[in-house]
Formats: C-alpha cells, sequence, structure tokens
C-alpha cells in the first residue's frame, strides 16, 4: 500500500513524498481511512511505529476546505486542538504539523509552560486554525481571552495515558466541556488504562478502535538486556559500558531529578559528555540540551519520564534504565525512543535487589521474560559467586538477539538463589525462577556440585556496613 491510496489531499501527498516517505506504517494504514471517514478513533500503537503522521495526515487533509490566505484574525479560527503531555511531545508534534502542511494554507501554533506567553499570545491574536497544546498552559490562555475553542471540529489526545498519571484529568475534562459537542475526537496511545477507557465513553461518539499490536507490546526491533547489579555500582558499570563498547548516543533515565543531575555530573567527571534533562530545567535549557544531542554534541543524555514520551531522536541506538521505573509503562515509553519506524535498538536496564519486583511487573505487563544477566566484573553482592569453570561454560540469553555479537560482554545469573537456598525453601520466586530459565543446565549441575552447603553457612558482613547499633 502506498500513501496515494488512503485518501489524502495532493498537497499533503506532495509534502510526505518529499520527505521521502514511501509507504504507510501499519497504524497509519487502519486510521488515516477511518479518520477521513469523521469517525471518533481510539488508537493503540506501539510507541516508535508513527503515530503523529496517522492523525495529521488525515487532519491537515479534513481541514483543507478552510484554508486560505486572509490577514483577518477572524478567517482563522482554531479548527483543530492537540493535547499532549509535555512540552517535548508538542514541539515534536507541532514540527511535524508545519513539516506535513507545508502546502497547505493553515495556520498552526504550539502553546506550553516553562517559556513567556507573550510570544504565544501574539500568535494566537492573528489567529491559527490548528493549535497543539500542554492542558495547563492552554486553560491559561483561555482564562487571559487569548484563545477561543467554539469553532473546534477535530480534537487528538496524544498519549492520553501518560495526561492522566500527570493529573490532568481535571483540565483534559475541563476543556473539552469548553468545546462543541459536534465534533470528532481522536486518542492515541501505546497504551490505554482503564481510565482512557471511561474518558473515552464519556466523550466520544462510538469511536472505532484501531490496534496494530497487542497493547503494551515492545517493539520486537528492540534488544532487551537486564543487568543484576548492586545499586552503589550502577554508575561504575554504566561508565564501562560507555568507555569499552561503541555505544555513541545513549538516553539513560533515572526516576528523580536529583538523580539525572547527580549521574550526568558524575559522567562528566569521568571525561564523558553528557546533560541532564528533567521538569526544573528551563524549557530553553531543555530545547538547547535536546538539540546538542541530537548533533552529537552530547553522547548521554540523562532525562526523567518527562522525555519517555516525545523525545524523537532518528535511529537512536542505545536506551539505558539507570533506575527500573516505578510504573511497568514507563518501561514501554522508555525503550520507545530506540527501534523506531523499524530501525534497531538496544534497551539496557540495571536491577539492584531492591527493584526485582519492577522487573517482574514489566514482565506482567508486557507478556515476555527478561531472564537478569550479570556482567563479571561487576557481580552484584546478593546473588552467590560460581565458581569459574561453570561461569565460562554459560551462554547469555537476550530477550531479543537482533546481532551476532552482542553489544555487551554478559553472563548470564546462574541459578544461585536456588541452588544455594535452605534444603526445604518456600516456593521460588519469580526472580529466581527467570534465574533458573536463563542458566546453562552444566552450570546448574555445576552449581549444585560445588555451592550445595554455601547456603546453610552464614554470610559475614564487616562491621563498617553494619548500621551503628549492630556493630
Amino acid at each position: 500500500m502506498t500513501f496515494s491510496e488512503l485518501g489524502l489531499s495532493p498537497e499533503v501527498l506532495q509534502a510526505v513524498n518529499a520527505l521521502g516517505y514511501t509507504s504507510p506504517t501499519p497504524i497509519q494504514a487502519k486510521a488515516i481511512p477511518i479518520i477521513l471517514a469523521g469517525d471518533d478513533v481510539l488508537a493503540a500503537a506501539q510507541t516508535g511505529t508513527g503515530k503523529t503522521a496517522a492523525f495529521t495526515l488525515p487532519l491537515l487533509t479534513r481541514l483543507r476546505a478552510h484554508a486560505n490566505t486572509s490577514m483577518s484574525p477572524a478567517m482563522h479560527p482554531v479548527r483543530a486542538l492537540i493535547l499532549t503531555p509535555t512540552r517535548e511531545l508538542a514541539d515534536q508534534v507541532a514540527e511535524s504539523v508545519t513539516q506535513y502542511g507545508k502546502q497547505v494554507a493553515l495556520r498552526s501554533a504550539v502553546v506550553f509552560g516553562g517559556v513567556s506567553m507573550a510570544a504565544q499570545k501574539e500568535i494566537l491574536r492573528h489567529g491559527v486554525e490548528i493549535v497543539v497544546a500542554t492542558p495547563g498552559r492552554l486553560l491559561d490562555h483561555i482564562e487571559q481571552k487569548n484563545i477561543a475553542l467554539n469553532r473546534v471540529e477535530m480534537l487528538i489526545l496524544d498519549e492520553a495515558d501518560r495526561m492522566l498519571d500527570m493529573g490532568f484529568i481535571l483540565d483534559i475534562r475541563r476543556i473539552m466541556g469548553m468545546l462543541p459537542k459536534n465534533r470528532q475526537t481522536l486518542l492515541f496511545s501505546a497504551t490505554f488504562a482503564p481510565e482512557i477507557k471511561k474518558l473515552s465513553n464519556d466523550f466520544m461518539h462510538a469511536p472505532k478502535l484501531v490496534e496494530v499490536a497487542r497493547q503494551n507490546a515492545t517493539s520486537e526491533t528492540i534488544e532487551q538486556w537486564v543487568f543484576a547489579i548492586d545499586a552503589q555500582r550502577k554508575r561504575a558499570l554504566l561508565v564501562h559500558l560507555l568507555k569499552t563498547r561503541d555505544m555513541t548516543q545513549v538516553i539513560v533515565f533515572c526516576r528523580t531529578k536529583q538523580s539525572t543531575e547527580n549521574l550526568a555530573r558524575e559522567l562528566k567527571r569521568e571525561g564523558i559528555s553528557a546533560d541532564a534533562i528533567h521538569g526544573d530545567r528551563a524549557q530553553s535549557q531543555r530545547l538547547e540540551t535536546l538539540a546538542a544531542f541530537k548533533e552529537g554534541n552530547i553522547r548521554v543524555l540523562v532525562a526523567t519520564d518527562v522525555a519517555a514520551r516525545g523525545l524523537d531522536v532518528e535511529d537512536l541506538p542505545f536506551v539505558v534504565n539507570f533506575e527500573m521505573p516505578n510504573a511497568p509503562e514507563d518501561y514501554v515509553h522508555r525503550i520507545g525512543r530506540t527501534g523506531r519506524a523499524g530501525s534497531k535498538g538496544v534497551a539496557i536496564s540495571f536491577m539492584s535487589e531492591e527493584e526485582q519486583k519492577q522487573r517482574e511487573a514489566i514482565e506482567e505487563l508486557t507478556k515476555q521474560s527478561l531472564p537478569p544477566q550479570i556482567e563479571p566484573r561487576f557481580w552484584p553482592s546478593w546473588i552467590p559467586r560460581p565458581a569459574p569453570a561453570a561461569l565460562e561454560a554459560a551462554t547469555p540469553s537476550p530477550r531479543n538477539t537482533t546481532a551476532a555479537t552482542p553489544p555487551v560482554a554478559t553472563a548470564p545469573v546462574a541459578a544461585a538463589r536456588e541452588a544455594v537456598s535452605p534444603p526445604t525453601p518456600a516456593r521460588p520466586t519469580a526472580t529466581a525462577r527467570a534465574l533458573a530459565a536463563s542458566t546453562n543446565p552444566h552450570l546448574l549441575s555445576a552449581l549444585n556440585g560445588r555451592l550445595a552447603n554455601f547456603g546453610r553457612t552464614p554470610r559475614e558482613v564487616p562491621a563498617l556496613l553494619l548500621p551503628p547499633r549492630y556493630r
């Protein structure tokens, strides 16, 4: 199938061809004809599969009838509203609208927080047909009467589940209450929580469900690795991988703003070009840092989940989860920064002893096995070390091996926790079962023979590592 078969306008097709696109992705092929027919759409697709174009191309085609070159603001009322959860995603969507709409006389604007409202107000005052916005800043403009939404014909919620996670549900409902009831509503996301379905029932009319893959699935083009590691040695392992492997461009995800700042600072001390991006950074700083990363001037971009959605870096080869996400859905979006548009990528996650439940939750959500691996030089203290001969017999087992040689030198975690546990253990944990499943049978046999009595001998802990009251 080609784009010309989807019913897009000649102007939009001209822009698509100029960008070098030939065939639509599955989500585009399924969603575009339904949107052009005027139906409401509830679309689920893996991140990086072209969701933005799936709603932007038909939007421009449907609004082409309103295109005009008049200088009067009255001739350019807001016809389409696109809501996004983050500034980065809003900026990315607005860029797509501009690229695809070069040949169509429709005005567009993007409004988000973190920057002055004055420039945004001036653009809105001259009239625009398409507005891309974050909910909070849009409400600011509405309260100042800089924008009217009574002529909106199309509403698109991009990454709606993330907006709910960020606490925007009341803002979204308030905005929807200001829109005409006779409109077309589109919801696009990689994951759909029950709250999204409820929202669709409240504000959509008989939406058509479009799915091109199982919900919460990860892309088959992404090779996934999980490393078992002590929390305090994660930085050393990251530096080791960056210095010994060909990891030229990497996004590293942390859970907190402070973690991102600390890690970026420590990487710089190691001679690695790095910078942080998070919600406390000014928008101008975030855009400048992101631009430097895309241009290759920064090797490592350390980010919070604010960057998990909306960052579109062409052919990004590596993503590292320095800290496992608390919400398993965030894992899907984090690793979705690589392996986009059919290209291959590698996602590496560092799992400490305290983060095993997060890995199990990710496995349950994505319906896949992520057996932990070990970098021999960074063997975690919470897993007994096997004999060298047994270790050499092991072979790594990544989830999606897309290359003949693994991206990092690894050895799978031996099923040591089961091999060294008491004679009558309780039901083995999911982590122990995963470790056993990823272990070479020869290694398991060797461990059973050499470490049979290890678990009955208490481990000696240096006094300096104990809390004061136990010394």
